[in-house]
């Protein structure tokens, strides 16, 4: 792999590729992978300085129906199954042809990543479809997870790999998994784990030696990290760090030529077979993100930076089109917010470890439950929006009691219950000796917050939640704490002080609408016709879900897809073939001049 460091410098001007990929996020750093495994000469454009996108910073987590790992956690279920649950989840939100495409190629997109790159995934033994009541639904096997990865094998290539959320790691940068997670939370009652702990420790005290992080990659940067050795190791692939795209043009009635720009250099290159177009979707351009999602504030997005929605005013001066809006045009999820030492704001989404465990609510300003606190991040984000029409409910308070806060965390306050202070002393952490006392100092009504810990507390002993159905479903019950004794893991009491609570928003986690494109990722125009050459993945193509989140990784999991299939496609893959044939030439590739 050529490397440029700083711009196209190392490009001469019509420099001659057969693919050029935008973005090297996730998607678009699957989709030159897939075109590299192909044989092809491909360039692949970032903004920054780093790879990986939001990638990077989420759990990496690729859900992909009926894929050869399924069969080892969940024997039962078959890729029939899986069109009954998207039909059911998703309707008609998106178009039943990209759900088809996705389901038919999944299996043979993560096969070919498998068996010609690093890439490596397995499936959890426990990791339901989100809406597990619908039929079709599975507990596992279609969430697939990538292997931890030892970032070592990329040696100078490392400092590359978009270092994970801060928050997200311990001890200095030592990132950790929820298996992780749960060996070092039971190595005082457990010999094995308390061996998988000292494993970790040691190893990431070795690697403070030399590294400023832990090389142990585990997540999204594990899935980033394997993306970037499986491109490193193909020589005809080039990665241009700090360009930006500043023109997108057709030659020959075909999308093919772009200008770049970075670190005081310009060139042109040329494209033989087209453009994709992955970088990161709308949400940072101010005009379309006011329009798609009002009222979500940039800063309670927790998605990587760099990418400036420059790149699809291009694509549409080209004809490409947005899809009409679902009406969930983000994906979105409750999140706290918290100012850094150096300044930065730390955005912390609350996917898993806190809002559905026991001794846990949320409440609004008037102290009232108005939402099931075990539903999915995106459900809950779309909750906390309608309920705010109602009654102010943005931002929320996450509330507990003490046992629950050392058991579980609180959001960026981590399990133990030790080191409060910092978090106290600047209101990230509120504390009361009372729940009247947390309502002031939260400034809600006590009244409201009192009967809701009450009403609680009956639910606890219950089991039941006539008021939001709190752990009915597999999934929901997945999210609690299964140990702690109750009848229903999600339900706990809050009786013993001192309460906390924090605050949350609702943050968008990344685009559900973008360009409408067809099978082959192919941007459509107004007419719905392809436009020749161009191409959109990831974020920037309109969700397969249409705006809705039925399982973990529904954006990783497509995002590889039609990565696959807009590389198979602009590259000239035989019809009805399931992959091209690696270490061959694509067709008529030209010759690069660089």
């Amino acid at each position: 792999m050529q490397l440029l460091r700083q711009g196209p410098s190392g490009l001469e001007d019509g420099a001659a590729f057969d693919l050029v990929v935008v973005g090297a996020g996730g998607a678009g750093m699957s989709c030159a992978l897939f075109a590299a495994i192909a044989g092809a000469r491909v360039l692949l454009v970032e903004r920054t300085g780093h790879v990986g996108g939001t990638t990077a910073w989420s759990a990496g987590t690729t859900w992909v129906p009926g894929t050869h790992h399924a069969g080892r956690v969940n024997p039962g279920d078959t890729l029939e199954q899986a069109p009954a649950y998207l039909d059911a989840a998703v309707g008609a939100r998106a178009p039943a042809e990209l759900r088809a495409a996705f389901l038919e190629h999944g299996a043979a997109a993560v096969r070919t990543a498998e068996q010609h790159s690093e890439l490596r995934y397995r499936p959890y033994p426990k990791h339901p479809d989100y809406l597990s009541e619908l039929d079709g639904s599975t507990l596992a096997g279609r969430a697939l997870e990538p292997l931890p990865f030892d970032g070592r094998q990329l040696g100078a290539l490392f400092p590359l790999v978009r270092p994970p959320i801060p928050e997200f790691t311990v001890l200095g940068g030592m990132m950790v998994d929820r298996t992780d997670i749960n060996h070092l939370l039971a190595m005082g009652r457990s010999l094995r784990s308390l061996r998988h702990a000292l494993g970790l420790l040691a190893r990431h005290a070795v690697d403070r030696l030399s590294h400023p992080r832990g090389t142990r990659l585990v997540m999204g940067n594990a899935l980033v990290g394997r993306l970037l050795l499986s491109l490193s190791r193909h020589d005809r692939v080039t990665l241009a760090l700090e360009t930006e795209v500043d023109a997108i043009e057709r030659v020959d009635g075909r999308v093919g030529r772009l200008r770049l720009r970075g670190g005081g250099h310009e060139c042109g290159v040329l494209s033989r077979t087209g453009v994709v177009l992955a970088t990161g979707g709308f949400t940072r351009a101010p005009q379309r993100r006011a329009r798609l999602v009002p009222g979500i504030d940039i800063g309670w997005c927790p998605g990587a930076p760099g990418h400036t929605a420059r790149a699809p005013p291009l694509a549409e001066a080209l004809g490409a089109r947005y899809a009409a809006a679902s009406p969930a045009p983000a994906n979105v999820a409750p999140v706290s917010v918290r100012q850094r030492a150096d300044g930065s704001t730390a955005v912390f989404p609350h996917f898993v470890m806190d809002r559905a465990k026991p001794g846990m609510i949320v409440v609004d300003a008037r102290g009232r439950r108005f939402l099931n606190e075990s539903t999915s991040y995106h459900l809950f984000g779309l909750a906390m929006q309608a309920a705010h029409r109602q009654a102010p409910s943005i931002p929320a308070f996450l509330v507990c009691d003490a046992p629950a806060l050392r058991k579980y965390g609180l959001g960026m306050v981590r399990p133990g219950g030790k080191g409060l202070e910092p978090y106290l002393a600047d209101g990230y952490l509120t504390q009361g000796a009372t729940l009247a006392e947390l309502a002031a100092r939260l400034g809600i009504d006590a009244t409201g917050l009192q009967a809701s810990v009450e009403q609680m507390n009956r639910c606890a002993e219950t089991g039941t939640d006539p008021d939001f159905h709190r752990g009915e479903t597999a999934y929901q019950r997945n999210l609690g704490d299964p140990a702690w004794g109750g009848p229903n893991p999600t339900l706990g009491p809050l009786r013993t002080p001192p309460f906390y609570a924090v605050r949350l928003w609702p943050g968008d986690i990344g685009a559900a609408t973008g360009f409408a494109t067809d099978e082959h990722a192919q941007a459509l125009d107004a007419d719905g016709r392809p436009i020749a050459g161009l191409y959109a993945v990831g974020n920037d193509m309109q969700s397969v879900m249409g705006g809705v989140y039925p399982g973990p990784g529904i954006t990783v999991g497509p995002g590889l897809v039609f990565a696959w299939l807009a590389a198979r496609h602009a590259l000239g893959a035989p019809p009805g073939s399931q992959a091209l044939s690696p270490g061959s030439s694509a067709p008529d590739a030209a010759p690069s001049r660089r």
